[in-house]
């Protein structure tokens, strides 16, 4: 089960940083059938390549495995609502998100 998490989370962040998977593949080192297989939890990365991934995407070990909030629409409000409130103390930031929403509720 975490196998499986763990490469649909990966494949998610490459998606939100518009990265194909040739491109993280060649920044992890790997071949793309690699990252297609730890994408699908059908394989698991080494510690090596899971620091490279980490650096890839610029975030720490926690925000690779934060899948919890996953689990209902009621969770996503939540964090969201979690991330406004440390948003709103920025005014450069609050513009961005505002910016941001405009664009996703014209979809």
């Amino acid at each position: 089960m975490l196998k499986e998490k763990l490469g649909k989370r990966i494949s998610e962040l490459r998606k939100i940083y518009n990265i194909s998977q040739e491109t993280l593949a060649e920044k992890l080192d790997i071949s793309q059938k690699s990252l297609s297989k730890i994408e699908t939890g059908h394989n698991f990365m080494t510690s090596d390549t899971l620091e490279k991934l980490l650096l890839a995407f610029n975030i720490k070990s926690y925000e690779l495995f934060d899948f919890d909030y996953h689990d209902t629409p009621e969770n996503l409000v939540k964090e969201i609502y979690n991330h406004i409130e440390i948003i709103k103390k920025n005014p450069e930031l609050l513009v961005t998100l505002f910016k941001i929403t405009q664009a996703l509720a014209k979809r």
